[in-house]
């Protein structure tokens, strides 16, 4: 059962990844109508989790200002695809960090909130996080004035803590409404809030460094 688990996880996860990155790079009106599409999932997937009406509510705006940041980062900087890219690394590889170090190493638990979230996942998701970034930055032929410097290596910490952060609250939203996902729209992973749930509080985080700090 397990295995099946981590070989859907894992064929999703091929499948996602190019996908993703082929809207992030290409842009224009695909881009914009790819996220228009996740919004609503995500929005329908919310209000499902949610049984309090305050809540929705709440949560809807919340996700409105988020997947609005998603837009202003991708089209409002100079660099292209650049910021965007680097918040999108960030979360992911604090995800997957978080999940291999937490099943590698296990220990102590973080949290009644998430019960399969360990300190070992915390110090994956940090470290996966800054080497997966240091990689993007020192490869990538289109983003050669960037470097790994203090205020990056601050920033990519502070973004991993937030999409960590984001990924227990709605986890606690999950326990509090007794689901497991979101929904099953993604096999292995659940729904799209599910997948995005650290990236949707790491965005609005990012976009106010984007505006007030030279990344």
């Amino acid at each position: 059962m397990i295995k099946n688990e981590i070989t859907k996880r894992f064929l999703s996860t091929i499948i996602l990844i190019p996908t993703v990155l082929f809207f992030i790079i290409k842009g224009s009106f695909l881009f914009n109508f790819f996220i228009f599409i996740c919004f609503l999932i995500s929005t329908y997937e919310w209000l499902k989790l949610s049984k309090n009406n305050l809540l929705k509510i709440f949560g809807t705006i919340f996700l409105v200002i988020s997947f609005y940041t998603i837009f202003k980062i991708r089209n409002e900087f100079d660099r292209d695809y650049y910021h965007l890219l680097l918040v999108a690394i960030i979360c992911v590889s604090s995800d997957i960090g978080g999940y291999v170090f937490g099943n590698l190493f296990k220990g102590p638990k973080l949290t009644k909130i998430s019960p399969k979230k360990t300190y070992s996942g915390v110090i994956g998701s940090f470290l996966l996080s800054l080497i997966f970034t240091n990689l993007f930055l020192e490869f990538s032929s289109n983003l050669q004035t960037s470097e790994f410097t203090k205020e990056m290596f601050l920033f990519i910490l502070l973004v991993s803590f937030v999409s960590q952060l984001g990924d227990l609250i709605i986890s606690y939203f999950k326990r509090k409404s007794k689901m497991k996902d979101t929904g099953t729209i993604i096999p292995g992973h659940g729904g799209i809030l599910d997948r995005i749930d650290g990236v949707i509080f790491a965005l609005p985080f990012s976009y106010v460094l984007f505006l007030n700090f030279n990344f």
